[in-house]
């Protein structure tokens, strides 16, 4: 653009202005060319900050992510950095982590050009060239030991082609291009070295809080042991505190990972054993081997949750955690998820979670407190079900009965359930009517769970209702899956923290087991007498021999729905609060929230449809 000026002679036949009309046209004019230098440096530099987030897509170490959130443009600049790159790469985002409809960006080269490229995978891993490039490339470059990316994508891009980036887990998909192709659809993401990697994209970002001067730190790490060769396994290790340990606030923790393991470490939790017990056994083994003591199954008061890419956890500056003193126990059990896809030997490890705590107690002790569904076999999922929803309830009648009237502020949520959750949300409901969602996690995976602050602090008062369903797949599963403590069988919880700290540590729900005897003899009556009915036979094992038609399903459905409940509205010490908790009626809700809608405009107009030319010379070095 040019900018032509007049004849000067133009100039000198103008008054001339006055000192304070000067300074006006000085000030205004400063102003504009601000906003035009913000606008510009928006709508194309990446963040000045550096990025505040890395993880390690594979197991090698071979690629890592790096990423910065702008949530006043609603967008997430990445950075993908690569070692010794041979012909390209794929990157991207799915439902479940499958390779299959992915939402994809691509480097490649044809052997002559490179190119860069948004993209989608259809049903049978084919890849195409998205209508609409929404991933914009802002830099490319090689590095001492392979290649770095910059490129943004907004977190909504009305492309029905693309994936929906909210605050849930992220299933990260990747793969590596061995040699050149052609064009971009010659790839198949069948023939490629592939893997997945799950993250939280979109975190809560907080100041960090200053740390005072008595902060102390403390390591609960896994003693140097040989992490096993299989693709998944959770390692259990107890320890204890220091005779006399004297009440503390925890006030922080981090994750500490063996250098060299951060991408087989997938995500740990302390946990604080039950103080009924005067001692817990030593164990350091896998989770689900039959050697582990029994007992241990009593440590489940969540201390401590980190997973992959998550940074350090401050509680509010008015709260800590309480542990140690007179009423809790010493013993700790440490609990490691180890992802190693690649099945690699000999590797040892010492990873696990370093505490901060302070003598000097804040002003309220924070709390966990667990909601959803209490851990019995009533609650069940038939098999061969993709999209099976069990709903707990934390009455309000128990708030009423447990809250103080000043309520209570949930500041942070971790939700939990085993192997076939798929969704879930707790919801806060008042007068009948949904009111807030508390958290959500539409792309939920048992294999990543963590503590997640709330972007804002939910405010539970006496005769408010805590709502969480969780939604299940038991495409694989021949027989019923059960609630229970068992890795096969299920739960559905979250653990939500909270100050100030009250008696209520448990406010969880069931079906009536009387009302499930009912279904029993109503599905008998349909099947002529497939189920026992007995007194010695088992819920499990009425559940086993249920033969699973459509009518029984839908029954079961119709039971959780509408059959009275047993409430449990425990204290910390397992006793519930006085009162009749069985055969309470469901909480009755009158008003749902609506799922929120995409504002995308009719019409929108496509981007460009072309692949970005890149510049790259692809030799080594």
């Amino acid at each position: 653009m040019q900018v032509h000026l007049p004849p000067q002679h133009c100039w000198s036949s103008l008054p001339s202005p006055s000192v304070r009309e000067a300074a006006s046209m000085y000030s205004t004019a400063v102003a504009i060319f601000l906003v035009i230098l913000v606008a510009a440096l928006q709508s194309s530099e990446p963040p000045e900050s550096p990025f505040p987030y890395h993880i390690l897509l594979d197991p090698d170490g071979v690629l890592e992510l790096s990423w910065n959130i702008s949530y006043v443009q609603e967008i997430i600049h990445f950075q993908l950095q690569v070692q010794g790159l041979r012909a390209g790469l794929l990157f991207g985002m799915s439902d479940r982590g499958e390779m299959e409809n992915a939402d994809l960006v691509l480097l490649w080269t044809d052997g002559n050009r490179s190119y860069f490229a948004d993209a989608w995978s259809d049903q049978k891993g084919q890849i195409h060239l998205d209508a609409q490039q929404d991933y914009q490339l802002l830099k490319v470059q090689r590095t001492l030991d392979g290649l770095s990316l910059l490129f943004k994508r907004a977190f909504v891009t009305c492309d029905p082609k693309d994936y929906l980036i909210e605050d849930d887990t992220v299933h990260l998909v990747y793969g590596i291009l061995e040699e050149p192709f052609q064009s971009l659809e010659a790839i198949n993401t069948s023939g490629l070295h592939t893997g997945l990697q799950r993250v939280q994209l979109l975190k809560s970002e907080f100041p960090t809080p200053a740390m005072p001067s008595d902060v102390q730190t403390m390591e609960i790490r896994a003693p140097n042991i040989l992490i096993p060769d299989n693709e998944t396994t959770y390692w259990c290790f107890v320890t204890e505190l220091p005779q006399g340990f004297s009440r503390h606030h925890i006030i922080m923790y981090e994750a500490v990972v063996t250098e060299g393991n951060e991408a087989l470490v997938h995500h740990m939790e302390v946990f604080q054993c039950a103080d009924e017990f005067k001692s817990f056994p030593h164990y350091s083994g896998p989770c689900e081997s039959k050697m582990k003591p029994d007992r241990l199954d009593y440590c489940r008061h969540v201390l401590a949750a980190w997973a992959l890419g998550a940074k350090a956890f401050y509680y509010p500056e008015e709260a800590g955690v309480p542990f140690g003193g007179q009423g809790s126990s010493r013993y700790l059990r440490l609990e490691v998820h180890y992802h190693n896809p690649q099945n690699i030997q000999g590797r040892r490890d010492s990873s696990g979670i370093r505490l901060h705590y302070t003598a000097t107690l804040r002003r309220f002790n924070a709390g966990i407190m667990e909601l959803g569904l209490v851990y019995t076999p009533v609650m069940a999922i038939p098999p061969q079900e993709t999209a099976f929803v069990l709903t707990g309830y934390c009455t309000d009648k128990c708030t009423m009965k447990a809250l103080p009237s000043s309520g209570i502020r949930i500041f942070a949520s971790q939700l939990h359930t085993h192997l076939t959750g798929r969704k879930v949300i707790t919801v806060l409901a008042r007068d009948g009517q949904e009111k807030k969602v508390v958290n959500r996690d539409n792309h939920y995976s048992p294999h990543f769970q963590e503590i997640r602050m709330l972007k804002k602090i939910v405010s539970v008062y006496p005769g408010d209702v805590l709502i969480t369903s969780c939604t299940y797949n038991t495409e694989d599963r021949k027989l019923a899956t059960v609630g229970g403590f068992g890795i096969l069988e299920e739960m559905c919880v979250n653990y939500v923290h909270y100050y100030p700290q009250t008696e209520l540590e448990l406010c969880k729900s069931a079906v009536n087991d009387g009302y499930l005897q009912k279904y029993f003899h109503q599905v008998n009556s349909f099947n002529n007498e497939k189920v026992c009915t007995c007194p010695q036979a088992s819920v499990p094992e009425q559940f086993t021999s249920m033969p699973w038609n459509s009518y029984n399903r839908d029954m079961l459905k119709a039971l959780y729905r509408f059959a009275p409940i047993s409430m449990h509205c425990n204290k910390s010490s397992a006793v519930r609060f006085q009162g009749e908790w069985n055969l309470e009626p469901l909480p009755v809700i009158t008003s749902t929230l609506k799922e929120p809608t995409l504002n995308c405009p009719l019409g929108q107009t496509l981007s460009h449809t072309n692949p970005t030319i890149v510049s790259i010379n692809w030799g080594r070095g």
